[in-house]
């Protein structure tokens, strides 16, 4: 019950006393205001988590301001063109299971969508010029597309919920062997299907399937920070940069801004003098 209760009063404002509110004023020049004062540096509420430009809830491969495609958008989205790769339906591509049977699909699309044929967009260099001001306690995304890394924001940073193409490892419990980008590349290029050089069972970049986990970095930080963040502030505010407003929006302190993440990066770089 008392766990209860402190989460309503965190949450929602639900008894107890009235937190001091962190935002003047729930709109961009409010946060700009904040991130502008030494309030912000000093308590360390200053922490600018993103997605890295993402649109969609289920944005494991999309990044639309990048060129890449989302999953379910009509006519574009990847699930409306993969008839030609013969799957029982679209979601298998996408499905440890099958991949583990049937891996030739997923390595053929793999080489569409692969890292290094995509640039950063305004969002992911915004976020590095959070991280070079000290402004970026750290960045959550959704992409596995690396452009993150390719942005320049440094990995210790950076928690890719969904995993990402940057490393790969042997599928076989008993090995685990760990291979890098280059390596993963080159075999995708070249239409093989990757193999471990130590025992030869099937490698996969480290990208979270339908099935799996979420890596264990994610969970561990995400405990860390909300221990870290409800200590210094029961009612932290948050800013929602994108095409549509994702998750639980809590209108007594919540910023969202209702245009594309670009847009929406360069008006507050704009409030914020750094454009």
């Amino acid at each position: 019950v008392e766990l209860l209760r402190t989460l309503l009063s965190r949450t929602l404002g639900l008894g107890g006393d009235k937190p001091e509110p962190v935002l003047d004023e729930l709109s961009l020049q409010g946060v700009s205001r904040f991130l502008r004062s030494e309030r912000c540096r000093d308590t360390g509420n200053g922490d600018g988590t993103g997605n890295g430009g993402g649109n969609g809830a289920e944005n494991w491969g999309g990044n639309w301001a990048a060129g890449i495609p989302d999953f379910r958008s009509p006519g574009t989205g990847l699930y409306s063109n993969l008839q030609s790769y013969d799957l029982p339906y679209p979601e298998a591509i996408f499905e440890i299971g099958f991949f583990k049977k049937h891996p030739e699909p997923f390595f053929a699309l793999a080489r569409e969508l692969y890292p290094g044929q995509f640039k950063p967009t305004v969002c992911h260099y915004f976020m590095r010029l959070l991280q070079d001001k000290g402004l970026l306690l750290r960045c959550y995304t959704q992409n596995i597309d690396t452009l993150e890394r390719v942005a320049g924001l440094d990995p210790e940073l950076l928690v890719e919920a969904h995993g990402t193409f940057f490393t790969s490892h042997c599928l076989r419990p008993s090995c685990r062997q760990s291979y890098g980008l280059a390596w993963m590349r080159e075999r995708i290029f070249s239409s093989l299907v990757p193999k471990c050089e130590k025992c030869q069972g099937l490698v996969k970049p480290d990208i979270v399937f339908f099935g799996e986990n979420l890596p264990s970095r994610f969970f561990a930080l995400l405990e860390s920070v909300s221990g870290v963040w409800g200590a210094l502030n029961p009612n932290p505010p948050s800013l929602n940069l994108g095409r549509v407003t994702l998750g639980s929006l809590c209108v007594r302190r919540d910023v969202a801004w209702l245009g594309d993440c670009d847009s929406g990066c360069l008006a507050l770089a704009e409030l914020l003098g750094w454009k």
